[in-house]
């Protein structure tokens, strides 16, 4: 075994076009082991860190190293599909939509719902939104990332001194554009609603504050913007420089003070669940951090992530219920159930760890430890047909279906606040 993979690491290319995505079912303790070996080779790019005979793991596999890696696994008789049969295509047409978009935007003079935009232009955008509703959203800076990029949240307030409050943030892994894209017109439904007076938002917003960070990683984000090849589109954590010269980033949300170290983070520096030196460690977590302890009465956190179709609460590190599990359950399910009741979408509910995977460092079980009893994770669309590279003509259904689970959760909040 250890022969063929030094032999396969020689095959291993970060970039070709031709990458597929296999969906890998391990049934054995040994499946698992030959995946853990597999998962050394730093050329291969797995969207599943949590690995387990229950979940499928899904891999980005480099063109050139693809014969070496199906061989392998028919070889040790571990079952897999193609799920994306070629990446590089998805890539090349995501770019192009969002050069037909830019032009039309530049000429048109609006701002398209239906397309993922860049940093520059979602920030161009918020200053947009503040001032055509300046009554209620203003833009506030919470702090600057690594490279000095600034952190804007939008502010949800009818005014008033320390009012409750409700934190949602997005795109904490730079590679999950569809988050972003949700926040945005989540934000936007937000302050029409209001000035529409449609229910409850008006409700909400006359008790507590909502704060939006549509940006989390700034640095990341960007960087998936340089070049449609995957190296760079399918960037997951920030671009902090590490102990190790050759490898770049740290996990945000394995980065949290928050069982930190523990199993579900790595603490090697190419990795991409690696936990940071120390917890809170990352200046972009600093800054969320800071702004919710210093505020001191946060009541609900949100925070969306991608892929899978889940809707998570605590705990990420342990497979322990939190105390509060049976009310956090039941409004997951009623969450999820009002989701699915725009266009029939099904969300698996349950703890981070018993869904997903196990993590230590998670933003979610952070700010559940600091006393925000409503506390979940979204994973939007899809399940794993298109994965991180979800189309912008899905933008809108996954906005408005994920805008009727949030505005559950948020409701639900104001009436316990």
């Amino acid at each position: 075994m250890r022969l063929f993979l030094a032999v396969f690491t020689l095959l291993l290319a970060v970039y070709c076009k031709g990458d597929q995505v296999l969906r890998i079912h391990a049934e054995t303790e040994g499946h698992l082991e030959v995946l853990n070996e597999l998962k050394q080779n730093r050329g291969l790019d797995f969207w599943t860190h949590g690995m387990s005979t229950h979940l499928p793991i899904d891999v980005r596999v480099p063109h050139l190293s693809l014969y070496a890696v199906k061989y392998l696994l028919t070889a040790n008789k571990i079952p897999f599909t193609v799920m994306i049969n070629n990446v590089q295509e998805l890539l090349e047409k995501e770019k192009e939509e969002m050069m037909s978009n830019a032009a039309m935007e530049r000429k048109t003079k609006s701002f398209n719902f239906t397309a993922y935009h860049t940093l520059d232009e979602i920030n161009s955008w918020m200053d947009t939104l503040v001032a055509s509703h300046s009554k209620v959203v203003s833009k506030v800076q919470i702090g600057n990332s690594y490279e000095n990029r600034p952190l804007y949240a939008l502010k949800f307030s009818t005014g008033g001194e320390n009012k409750p409050a409700i934190w949602i943030d997005a795109g904490i892994h730079s590679r999950e554009w569809i988050s972003h894209a949700t926040a945005v017109w989540i934000a936007n439904q937000i302050a029409t609603d209001y000035a529409s007076e449609r229910a409850p938002v008006p409700k909400i917003l006359g008790k507590m504050d909502i704060y939006m960070l549509i940006v989390a990683n700034p640095d990341g984000y960007v960087f998936t913007h340089k070049s449609s090849s995957p190296f760079y589109r399918l960037w997951r954590k920030n671009r902090s420089v590490t102990s190790d010269p050759k490898c770049f980033g740290v996990d945000l949300n394995r980065n949290w003070d928050a069982a930190f170290g523990g199993p579900g983070a790595s603490e090697k520096p190419c990795d991409e669940d690696y936990r940071g030196p120390s917890a809170n460690s990352e200046i972009e977590v600093k800054n969320i951090a800071k702004l919710i302890e210093s505020h001191g009465n946060f009541k609900s956190f949100i925070t969306l992530h991608s892929y899978k179709q889940l809707l998570m609460y605590p705990y990420s590190n342990t497979g322990t219920n939190p105390p509060d599990q049976v009310e956090l359950d039941t409004i997951a399910v009623s969450a999820s159930k009002a989701l699915s009741s725009w266009h029939g979408t099904v969300y698996t509910v349950g703890s981070i760890f018993n869904t997903i995977e196990q993590a230590s460092g998670s933003s979610v079980d952070w700010a559940y430890n600091r006393g925000i009893k409503y506390s979940f994770a979204f994973e939007l669309r899809d399940t794993g047909k298109y994965g991180f590279l979800l189309p912008a003509d899905q933008i809108v259904s996954t906005s408005r279906e994920t805008w009727l689970a949030i505005k559950y959760i948020m409701e639900y909040a104001c009436d316990k606040s």
